[in-house]
């Protein structure tokens, strides 16, 4: 609808290119000048004004001046003060993390609710298959928790998250604890990095931890979506719990009529349903509230992950080139000087370097084993360093750095293979161990990290960091499948074959997992091995889902034929003439594990 009133004579309006944004205010140059007036003639009432025709006679108007603040880069917010308070401005978190998700869904909080009350009753009894039933819920409302909020399940993100989760089957094979431990916590990682997904070398080592960054968020957006569901529906939920209510009391009283019926029932309904007494309510309670927070924790860090890898960390200052290599080409000389002594070593020259030296055979295999690791962990320490401060620009500077540095991977390589050497000639006489196993692993793993880097090298850097970060895991996880302790036992059994020399006193506290080579022994032997063994499994009575495999392989040996309880002395047992030695060192009784 057209409006024909009079209107008051306006003057012409600038071009929109020239016009201020609105809300901003000219700068002071720009309105100095006084502004042009156009001459209009009075319209009578009732007629429509006629539209002004620039450059006619009746409107005199001057061009319109372009102002300053409409030139190119022109902001008309002032830029952010450096001076104002930390609170004004954005934390870190805050602009690493994205927006806050959206509420929770009902199936992930029925997932979370599943792993809390499957914490609560079957990790109370120990550990065995029971965390691999714990993670399937888990793991389930992270995925539902990441659905919702878009996220796409990426290659790298499915493998750290099938790695995590086979992870879980060493406490369901072994009933060893150090190689569970290690599992479990590697098993953690991996998931963090399965929600982080992160990629750089700060970006693996921050998302691996990361997932305990996110509990306290994780709770508050668990219970809004719990808070917003019981305003909304009151009367579902108590329909929901009257008939679980009756349900449970269905289930107690037949239940109990048909355990009482039958006894083949009775064991089978046992062996099912959790022992739960009110002497472990705490711990179970306990257990409980951490399979919450941690699924909660999993499940908001999949909607609303930390981007771990927008923390960057500057780059050295480039040195020259000779600054940089002459260093470390020193180093390179220094390492193939003792490479070609310990090529005597690795050739068969031992007995010749041992009248040299005046070290007996286990302070020689000994001392220079813990020394080379700490020279395996310096040069990547050194390697780091270099590469930060490396030259680049030109490709010249990217071939010597190839040079320099691979060359000193390879030569850090043969000394790994010389400390392997000497762990093995020191074994060979005194035995394997829990310690010497381990270190000899981490060694071993060095060495595989320090193949990636030549890798790196050859074929660029960009998955460095999370091909070191699989490496672990699959170490971790290889030493769980191959049973150290089960490996432990073999050695020291093939060792007494071959000289008659063992320590029962050492091998008695191993786990069940060494039940089967122990088995071999000769009598009295294999009792004095096996009685502490067999008393720790007698005194355990935990369920199946808390059971191990070595642990049921060991049950089924010792039931078949188990230690003979009249052989009580076992206190020097199988010693030869090192006397059971574990290293020839006073001190080397220590052993963590």
């Amino acid at each position: 609808m057209s409006d024909h009133t009079s209107q008051p004579s306006r003057q012409p309006e600038a071009p929109e290119s020239s016009r201020p944004p609105e809300g901003s205010v000219p700068p002071e140059s720009s309105t100095s000048r006084e502004p042009s007036v156009a001459v209009v003639p009075s319209e009578s009432p009732g007629t429509s004004a006629a539209p002004m025709v620039p450059g006619s006679l009746d409107a005199v108007q001057e061009p319109p001046k372009v102002p300053a603040y409409t030139q190119q880069g022109w902001q008309p917010h002032p830029p952010p003060n450096p001076w104002q308070s930390r609170k004004q401005q954005a934390g870190t978190v805050a602009r690493l993390r994205p927006a806050p998700p959206a509420a929770i869904r009902n199936a992930t909080l029925w997932s979370v609710v599943a792993t809390a009350l499957l914490s609560g009753l079957l990790l109370g009894d120990g550990l065995g298959p029971n965390l691999l039933i714990v993670a399937v819920p888990a793991a389930l409302a992270a995925f539902f928790a990441a659905e919702a909020a878009g996220r796409r399940l990426r290659p790298w993100s499915a493998v750290w998250a099938l790695g995590g989760l086979t992870l879980l089957i060493v406490p369901a094979l072994r009933d060893a604890g150090w190689p569970t431990f290690l599992a479990l916590v590697s098993a953690v990682a991996l998931g963090s990095l399965t929600l982080h997904g992160s990629r750089s070398w700060l970006g693996v080592f921050l998302g691996s931890v990361g997932l305990f960054s996110s509990a306290v968020e994780g709770l508050r957006w668990g219970g809004r979506g719990v808070r917003d569901r019981m305003a909304g529906s009151r009367g579902r939920w108590g329909v929901a719990f009257r008939s679980t209510a009756v349900a449970v009391v269905l289930l107690s009283v037949f239940g109990a009529l048909f355990a009482s019926a039958d006894a083949a029932f009775a064991d089978v309904l046992g062996n099912l349903i959790p022992d739960v007494s009110l002497g472990d309510s705490p711990w179970r309670f306990f257990l409980f509230v951490v399979g919450l927070v941690g699924a909660l924790t999993a499940a908001y860090t999949a909607a609303a992950p930390i981007r771990w890898d927008r923390i960057t960390v500057r780059a050295g200052k480039a040195r020259g080139r000779l600054e940089w290599a002459l260093p470390l080409i020193v180093l390179n000389l220094l390492f193939a000087v003792f490479i070609a002594i310990q090529l005597t070593v690795l050739l068969g020259g031992y007995d010749k370097v041992m009248a040299e030296t005046d070290l007996s055979y286990s302070a020689y295999a000994r001392q220079g084993f813990w020394q080379l690791l700490w020279a395996t962990l310096l040069t990547l320490l050194v390697i780091a360093l270099a590469l930060r401060w490396a030259p680049r620009g030109e490709a010249r500077d990217r071939t010597l750095v190839r040079i320099v540095l691979g060359t000193l991977c390879l030569l850090t390589l043969v000394v790994v293979a010389s400390a392997l050497r000497r762990m093995e000639l020191y074994v060979d006489a005194y035995g394997l161990t829990r310690l010497r196993i381990s270190v000899a692993a981490v060694e071993l793993w060095l060495g595989v990290v320090l193949i990636l880097i030549m890798a790196a090298g050859v074929f660029g850097a960009r998955l460095l960091p999370r091909a070191v970060a699989a490496s672990a895991a699959v170490g971790v996880l290889v030493f769980g499948l191959v049973s150290p302790d089960g490996l432990i036992a073999e050695q020291n059994v093939q060792r007494y074959r071959n000289d008659h020399t063992i320590d029962i006193d050492y091998l008695r506290g191993l786990s069940a997992d060494a039940v089967p080579a122990l088995d071999t022994l000769p009598e009295p032997l294999r009792s004095c091995a096996l009685s502490e063994i067999q008393r720790t499994l007698r005194a355990s009575d935990a369920p199946w889902y808390a059971t191990s495999w070595g642990e049921a392989r060991a049950r089924d040996i010792l039931e078949n034929r188990g230690a003979n309880a009249l052989v009580t002395e076992c206190a020097g047992q199988g010693r030869g003439e090192d006397g059971g030695d574990r290293g020839g060192y006073e001190d080397d009784t220590y052993d963590p594990y």
